[in-house]
């Protein structure tokens, strides 16, 4: 999988990020979530045991493409 790093904010490197893949599909990089009461709501809401749910800040999604940019045609 091929990863092109779209935006983050943070400061200092680290997560949140976010990144668009060759797949036209995006990864986010943040926080797992390892609050009891939010993972039970998400396993009653279907998340299998082999998936896990990360939290990151709406203002990381400011780094979405608004529409097709014609370098990133494999999005």
């Amino acid at each position: 999988m091929r990863l092109t790093h779209l935006g983050s904010t943070s400061k200092n490197g680290g997560c949140p990020e976010l990144y668009a893949t060759d797949r036209g599909t995006y990864l986010v990089q943040g926080a797992k979530i390892t609050d009891p009461e939010a993972l039970a709501i998400l396993r009653q809401r279907g998340l299998p045991e082999h998936e896990t749910a990360v939290e990151v800040p709406a203002a990381l999604f400011e780094f979405l493409p608004r529409r097709r940019d014609p370098e990133c045609a494999d999005r």
